[in-house]
C-alpha cells in the first residue's frame, strides 16, 4: 500500500521521456516560468515541442554527406542538397508567413535552392530555428486561434486557424521531410543517428 507521502509511480510516458533524456534523445528544457507567462498557452506545448524537435533535426542534418549534397536517389526527386535546405528553412518559412493573416502562393518559391556547402545549410536552420521560436513565444492565443487563409490571387485555397497550419506544415510536414532524409542516408549507407528511438546503426540503450 502506498502511505501519504509515498512516491506515485511514473506514467509510461514520463519513464520513457525520462530514458530519452538519459541517452541525450530528447534535450531538456528548463524555465522559470516567465517566458511562458508573456506567450499565448495555446502555443507552449508546441514550442517545447520544436525545441525538442529542432535537436533531433539538427543530429540528422549532421549526417549529410558534404560531397553527396547533388545526389538524388531518382530523377523526379529534390538532391540531397536541395532537401536539406528545404528542412532547414521549413520552420522560419512559417513562421514568417503566419505572421499577416493570408498568404499568396503565386509570390512564392517552392523549389529549393541548391546550396554550395553544408555550411550554407547550418546557417539557414540556425535562423529558421531563432525566427521560429520567437514566432511561437510572442505569438498570443487571440492570433493563434484566429483563422489563416491561404490563397492563389483571388482564389481561396485553404482558410484554417493559424495553429493549426503551424501544426501541420512547420511541424508535421517538417518531420515528414526529415524521415525522407533518413531515407536518402540510408541509401547512401551513412549511419543513421537516433530519432525516436535505436536506429539500426545506433542504440542509445545498449
Amino acid at each position: 500500500m502506498n502511505g501519504a507521502g509515498a512516491r506515485r509511480p511514473r506514467d509510461g510516458r514520463s519513464m520513457w521521456r525520462a530514458e530519452f533524456l538519459k541517452a541525450g534523445i530528447l534535450r531538456p528544457f528548463q524555465s522559470t516560468g516567465k517566458e511562458f507567462k508573456k506567450m499565448g498557452k495555446a502555443t507552449e506545448p508546441m514550442l517545447s515541442e520544436f525545441r525538442e524537435e529542432a535537436a533531433t533535426t539538427k543530429r540528422v542534418l549532421e549526417r549529410v554527406p558534404a560531397q553527396k549534397l547533388a545526389w538524388k536517389p531518382h530523377a523526379k526527386s529534390m538532391t540531397l542538397g536541395q532537401l536539406a535546405w528545404h528542412i532547414a528553412k521549413v520552420p522560419g518559412d512559417l513562421a514568417r508567413i503566419t505572421q499577416p493573416d493570408s498568404f499568396d502562393v503565386s509570390q512564392g518559391s517552392f523549389v529549393p535552392p541548391q546550396p554550395k556547402n553544408l555550411e550554407e545549410v547550418f546557417a539557414v536552420f540556425d535562423e529558421s530555428v531563432r525566427d521560429a521560436e520567437k514566432c511561437l513565444k510572442e505569438m498570443t492565443d487571440e492570433k493563434a486561434h484566429g483563422n489563416w487563409r491561404l490563397m492563389r490571387q483571388e482564389r481561396e485555397l485553404m482558410n484554417v486557424p493559424r495553429i493549426s497550419i503551424l501544426r501541420s506544415i512547420m511541424l508535421n510536414h517538417w518531420y515528414h521531410h526529415r524521415g525522407q532524409l533518413s531515407v536518402y542516408l540510408r541509401l547512401l549507407d551513412v549511419p543513421l543517428p537516433v530519432i525516436y528511438g535505436p536506429s539500426a546503426d545506433e542504440n542509445p540503450f545498449g
